[in-house]
């Protein structure tokens, strides 16, 4: 299964997918018991109600949302209502569920949903009726971790031998694609509750150190995923277990995770990896030097990456993948909005294709991206943003391209094609760039600025784009880039829009990207 992609469908589908089709009511007793609960806020209970299902979601899909806060012993699905009751095995597994969720809104199938506590106390359903969730229950239990999450907040340092460890260290090769946090969880989650993960570059590779409940999971994960594509022909996933047995997470942001632990703070960028956890890590050798021993599609890369773009089979969890290239843009400022303005702020996330200002909407505009993840980065990043003084609203479209105006027809340069453009910055595969996307940030990062360019002559430049600068710092090791603060966000958006590609002069065009370094 080499060449599977891991996020085609429902990563977390049972075993058995024929068993997604039937549907589950509750009998009529349990249709009058199960009235759903009114209460906003009820006493804690260890049955959660689960309100605003998309209508077409799975058994597998609800019960894996409790499965990374402990053991899901029951489940009962309203489809007709869209609702669902999940029983979790402990009142504390609830409490820290809900907890979470109330502070990050969770989604199945890009829809919100809403949980909170039942009036229920435990769920008795009728098995007779009841049979498929409870059969969908235990294909997802049957690997879940049985044991309490391991506790204690430093590195054991336990001469555990490496085969016993429940976390595992993982190495992304061929990353043509962003691989999230969010991506390696929901894929683990498959095989029992994730406890902690940390992400890392390291040796210019993006790594992870991913925590089981159990030893047991960790090695089931290890024996089904090791060697797996994550996206179609790349993204290979790349499994050793970790000399270590407990990782130190001391804040939850995208780079680390402590899923027991939803109240610890987002560090603002600091080091997600604890020293005695980088020193630990440093000692570990690598199995994973094995030539030949499962490379992925015996194509070359850049066409592999191409073959998996053009077959619109690469997307994010979620996301029906390869359509969707198209966003719907709208509030623009529309005096001042041009393709190329939007062509250069919405590159920062993908490689922009076409770009249409809506002739009877001049505010609205489409934007086609080179495939669905990109277009899916570039929404999450720049809705709510604010480009030449108005917060833009950016949305997926339903038209699946951008239309050229026909031969010889003038739309006074509302549409343009970016399709050949040099500027595209993920053409490259493998390219530094797919590991420095952040958002919007007052910190700009510049690069290309040729010797003779000093401090005062880029403060100058960028004041000249409206905004103030607030500080600015060549890199100590290489001059060539630098790090600058404008006052505010939508200054540095303008200051981007302006100066990405500015000939500084001596064939030196200036790069400039968000950083989510503060000076």
């Amino acid at each position: 299964r080499g060449s599977d992609e891991l996020l085609s469908g429902s990563v977390l589908n049972s075993p058995n997918s024929n068993m997604s089709s039937m549907v589950v009511t509750a009998n009529g007793n349990d249709n009058k018991k199960f009235k759903g609960d009114d209460k906003m806020d009820g006493a804690p209970s260890r049955v959660l109600h689960i309100r605003k299902l998309p209508g077409e979601v799975t058994e597998t899909e609800v019960i894996a949302l409790g499965l990374p806060f402990g053991k899901v012993t029951n489940i009962l699905m309203l489809k007709g209502k869209n609702q669902a009751f999940l029983e979790l095995a402990t009142e504390e597994a609830a409490i820290t569920m809900v907890n979470y969720y109330s502070a990050v809104t969770p989604h199945l199938r890009n829809q919100p949903i809403y949980i909170q506590y039942s009036n229920h106390k435990e769920l008795k359903t009728d098995n007779t009726l009841n049979q498929r969730a409870q059969a969908v229950l235990q294909a997802v239990t049957a690997v879940q971790a049985t044991n309490a999450p391991i506790s204690g907040t430093t590195v054991s340092e336990s001469a555990v031998t490496p085969a016993q460890s429940p976390v595992l260290r993982i190495i992304i090769d061929n990353m043509y694609y962003p691989v999230t946090l969010d991506v390696l969880h929901q894929i683990f989650s498959k095989f029992g509750a994730v406890l902690k993960i940390i992400t890392f570059t390291k040796n210019n590779q993006f790594q992870a150190l991913l925590q089981y409940g159990d030893p047991v999971n960790s090695q089931q994960a290890k024996l089904a995923l090791d060697g797996q594509n994550i996206y179609n022909a790349c993204c290979t996933l790349r499994i050793d277990f970790s000399k270590l047995v407990n990782l130190n997470v001391k804040y939850n942001n995208d780079k680390s995770r402590d899923y027991t632990r939803p109240d610890l703070p987002s560090g603002d960028g600091q080091p997600a990896l604890d020293p005695a956890i980088a020193a630990a890590f440093a000692k570990e050798t690598s199995l994973l030097a094995v030539p030949g021993a499962l490379s992925p599609l015996a194509i070359p890369n850049a066409a592999a990456a191409a073959a998996a773009a053009a077959a619109g089979r690469v997307g994010m969890p979620g996301v029906s993948a390869g359509s969707n290239t198209v966003l719907l843009v709208s509030n623009l400022n529309e005096e001042m909005v041009t393709p190329q303005s939007l062509f250069t702020l919405f590159g920062v996330y993908g490689d922009v294709q076409r770009v249409k200002i809506l002739y009877n909407k001049k505010d609205s505009a489409l934007i086609q991206m080179a495939d669905g993840n990109q277009s899916q980065l570039a929404m999450s990043h720049l809705n709510g943003q604010k480009m030449y003084g108005k917060i833009i609203r950016v949305t997926l479209s339903k038209h699946q391209t951008v239309q050229l105006p026909r031969e010889g027809l003038d739309d006074q340069g509302l549409t343009k094609d970016f399709g050949n453009s040099p500027l595209h910055r993920f053409k490259k595969p493998g390219s530094k760039n797919f590991q420095n996307i952040f958002p919007p940030s007052a910190t700009l990062h510049l690069s290309n600025i040729p010797p003779s360019v000093a401090e005062e002559d880029l403060r100058t430049l960028f004041a000249n784009t409206g905004g103030t600068v607030k500080a600015f710092k060549f890199f100590q090791r290489d001059h060539k880039m630098a790090l600058l603060q404008m006052s505010t966000v939508e200054e540095a958006i303008q200051a981007l829009i302006d100066l990405h590609n500015y000939n500084l002069g001596e064939n030196h065009h200036l790069r400039v990207s968000f950083s989510k370094s503060t000076i």
